[in-house]
């Protein structure tokens, strides 16, 4: 038999669900012609053929809510663009909530929706009988109702992608299973199938469940899990009409949608079911998994109630199959940090189908052009870490996620399992003085010490939630005196050599050719003058330099620094992070306690903001930096990590005297919010330029040439968009998270990027991104009457360049 397989291809598609079809048509329709798709079975196999094929256009960013919203944007031409029925309709969708936490949720999502020109209707509990006659509404305090929002048949779907992929060149080979991947030190080369070995320029791996071991296969970490995900199909019913909105009722866990005249009851019960950890059969491309009624039958009870006409309707279909989730229930999606050509699209967490048309589009852009489109940080595969495809890890995480897409969306919710993977040296010393810890990329952080009678646990609102007055007093310490953090979090890279200057300046934005013992504060831009990475840069002797950056992007940063480093240069970079426990020491009486706790000087004088020294402290010779994320004098200690109980103790011991406060992220985060420090991933990224960010005076533009430089110097307008600080004007102010929309008048002016109530200046704060054609500046700022947005009510702004809390720096500078 002759293969059709070709000797070679400029972009190789592993994987012919929803996604990878979706990405090889939109390669086509970026002019890339020389596409291969393989897929080990048949078109759908896997997850699609049974996908309840929902698709919405709200999601939990901004970012991810323009890729969702363009999936249906592109599912309504799809069929007149290829002849291949789809089956979308636009049935629109309706959300309950079941009590008022989850009423404001919904109205908060309803404003954020309205920011991005999403067509949404805040209704009643009465409202809602009009398109559901049948549902019990009896305990619905509101619902939200998206018009825009669609289903589709899957099958058919994937088909029409895959039609237009092969109209614009792609060539999609079925029954082709990936026996062998071959690679070289930095890329993939060839794929070896039954029929032949395939040569490839770029590799995708966009293999749902399969994913994860095809890529550990050539040392590739994708942390995705398969799950058993249910649902039922009843007799048709006399009830439903065609084209009834998908109706979500989260609190229950449960959606129901019209098919055919039938109901379909799908759910996302709170503790999933884990499937076939140690890999997924090749062979299993059709299957179902058993039914498991008493696991299901929690979710029916409730579905019962809620549609009591389910009482007497015949089940003729009980489906059990499987679906991927990842650690964070968010899917992958991006370039991976192993290898210079491999690509990923994998992790859906059950909704591939409403954001198959988004990722297909700009991971083909990203694959063309070989940086990403637009900020795609929540979903880029760099966020995640090897460990967590540890096999028990994504068993035990993946019972919670699944749950997740219908669970309360609460601000700093915490996951419960797979939980103490990375841990501080004194993680039990904090817990004993009453740490309530938190979880990023692993580690175990303390986010609030306890205090009087509180309880040790989060109790969730949208409001001041119960650590809301132990935060008040951490932050009042750090004003007031001096208090504690464990920052042991942060990664600490370090580059020598005799080019690691010159490689350096290269990278960063500010000059780092300073004298030895000088921090400098820099950004690492893209060639489009985006931001990629913000972090601090010591120099330690002249050819060695210790770069911080922060805790959930050490893979994302550690791969940019290493990617940039040319294999002829003389400069190495090593990731010393476990090796280093960073303590911080801040407030005003921070000086007075370090002076305590070392011999040598520590004056003004002798070591002045942002410089850098190697003290003794007890045993340990410890490189101190002084600088702050929180607006007061302060000095962070790098010990090496056998020294840090010792360090520890030998700070608590001279800290009695100064009242020592522990502090936690909580209190961290309110007071970088009250200087109007920005954060990674939520203020800045790789969008954002220095300028917009507000960060203009970390570049240095009479240096060489460094990354980014052009871009900015070719910028017509730095400030047509610009970061804010924004305080709202009210007696009882919400508090502010993210994605809230900001007006000026009735003209939607920006949306917020980070939000915390301000203890030392006790109001609700937050940084929000602005834009105007004509630029965003102190006169245009005064000249307008902002207001925030927050659940459907609007509140008025305060809004300034510089910070609420001491812009002039008064306090940092002791």
């Amino acid at each position: 038999m002759v293969s059709n397989l070709p000797d070679s291809t400029e972009v190789l598609v592993i994987g012919g669900g929803i996604v990878g079809c979706s990405i090889a048509y939109h390669l086509t329709k970026l002019g890339i012609k020389d596409v291969v798709l393989l897929e080990q079975n048949q078109l759908t196999a896997g997850t699609t053929w049974h996908a309840a094929g929902l698709v919405g256009q709200l999601r939990a960013t901004a970012n991810l809510t323009h890729l969702a919203r363009y999936t249906t944007e592109l599912f309504a031409g799809l069929e007149d663009e290829t002849g291949q029925a789809t089956g979308y309709r636009r049935t629109g969708s309706l959300s309950l909530a079941l009590n008022t936490e989850r009423l404001e949720e919904l109205n908060r999502q309803a404003s954020t929706a309205r920011a991005f020109g999403i067509e949404v209707e805040q209704i009643s509990a009465a409202d809602v009988s009009t398109h559901w006659p049948d549902v019990n509404i009896e305990d619905v305090c509101g619902a939200v109702y998206l018009p825009g929002d669609g289903q589709t048949n899957p099958v058919d779907t994937t088909q029409a992608l895959a039609a237009g992929a092969r109209k614009g060149g792609a060539l999609i080979l079925e029954n082709q299973h990936v026996e062998k991947i071959s690679t070289d030190a930095e890329k993939v080369l060839s794929v070896t199938t039954a029929d032949g070995v395939i040569k490839t320029r770029k590799l995708v791996i966009a293999a749902g469940m399969w994913s994860r071991q095809l890529g550990a296969s050539i040392g590739i970490s994708i942390p995705l899990q398969a799950a058993e995900h249910f649902y039922i199909v009843t007799e048709p019913m006399d009830s439903l009409r065609s084209g009834m909105p998908t109706l979500r009722v989260p609190d229950e866990f449960a959606y129901f949608k019209e098919d055919a005249g039938k109901l379909l009851l799908g759910a996302f019960e709170p503790v999933a079911k884990p499937w076939s950890v140690n890999g997924v059969s090749k062979d299993f491309a059709f299957g179902t998994l058993p039914e498991d009624i008493d696991h299901f039958e929690p979710i029916l009870e409730l579905a019962l109630r809620r549609f009591p006409k389910l009482n007497t309707a015949g089940i003729q279909l009980f489906f059990n199959g499987p679906e991927s989730f990842t650690p964070d229930d968010r899917y992958l999606l991006g370039k991976v940090p192993e290898y210079d050509n491999v690509f990923v699209a994998a992790g859906f967490n059950s909704i591939g189908i409403q954001s198959s048309g988004g990722a297909g589009k700009v991971l083909a852009e990203w694959i063309a052009k070989d940086h990403p489109p637009m900020d795609l940080w929540d979903v880029d595969i760099r966020r995640t870490f090897p460990f967590q495809s540890n096999r028990k890890y994504l068993v035990n995480r993946t019972r919670e996620t699944l749950g997740l897409l219908y669970a309360m969306h609460w601000p700093y919710h915490q996951y419960e399992t797979a939980r103490g993977a990375r841990r501080s040296p004194i993680h039990d010393r904090l817990i004993d003085h009453g740490a309530v810890m938190g979880e990023l990329a692993g580690w175990e952080r303390p986010n609030w010490f306890v205090r009087g009678n509180n309880r040790a646990t989060y109790e969730y609102s949208y409001g001041k939630q119960n650590w809301f007055d132990d935060c008040r007093e951490e932050c009042l310490a750090l004003r007031d005196s001096v208090a504690l953090f464990d920052q042991s979090s942060y990664p600490v890279f370090y580059l020598d050599g005799i080019e690691a200057l010159t490689t350096l300046n290269h990278i960063c934005a500010n000059n780092v050719d300073v004298d030895t013992g000088q921090i400098v504060y820099t950004q690492w831009l893209n060639e489009r003058g985006g931001i990629e990475a913000d972090v601090t840069v010591t120099r330690i002797s002249d050819n060695r330099f210790m770069i911080v950056s922060s805790c959930a992007s050490e893979g994302r940063d550690f791969q940019w620094l290493t990617s940039h480093i040319d294999s002829k240069t003389h400069a190495f970079a090593t990731n010393a992070g476990s090796a280093i426990t960073i303590l911080g020491i801040m407030g005003p009486l921070s000086r007075d306690l370090l002076s305590g706790l070392t011999p040598d000087d520590v004056s003004d004088a002798a070591l002045p903001y942002y410089q850098s020294r190697d003290l003794e402290i007890g045993y340990a010779r410890v490189r101190v930096n002084r600088l702050s994320y929180v607006g007061e004098l302060g000095y962070e200690l790098y010990i090496p990590t056998e020294f840090a109980q010792h360090v520890y103790e030998e700070i608590l011991r001279v800290g009695a005297t100064f009242e020592l406060a522990h502090a936690g992220y909580h209190a961290m985060n309110a007071c970088r919010v009250e200087k109007g420090y920005r954060h990674f991933g939520d203020d800045i990224g790789d969008e954002i330029t220095p300028y917009s960010a507000g960060l203009g005076f970390a570049v240095d533009m009479s240096k060489a040439n460094f990354i980014g430089k052009s871009a900015l110097k070719d910028i017509s307008n730095k400030y047509a968009e610009k970061l804010v600080n924004i305080a709202i004007k009210h007696e009882d102010p919400p508090l502010l998270y993210h994605d809230e929309p900001v007006y000026a008048g009735d003209e939607l002016v920006g949306i917020s990027t980070s939000g915390m109530w301000g203890h030392r200046i006790n109001r609700s704060l937050g940084i929000a991104l602005l834009k105007h054609d004509e630029g965003v500046t102190k006169k245009w700022l005064a000249s307008k009457q902002f207001e925030i947005e927050v659940a459907g009510i609007r509140y008025p702004l305060d809004v300034q360049l510089s910070a609420f809390y001491d812009p002039e720096g008064r306090q940092l500078k002791g």
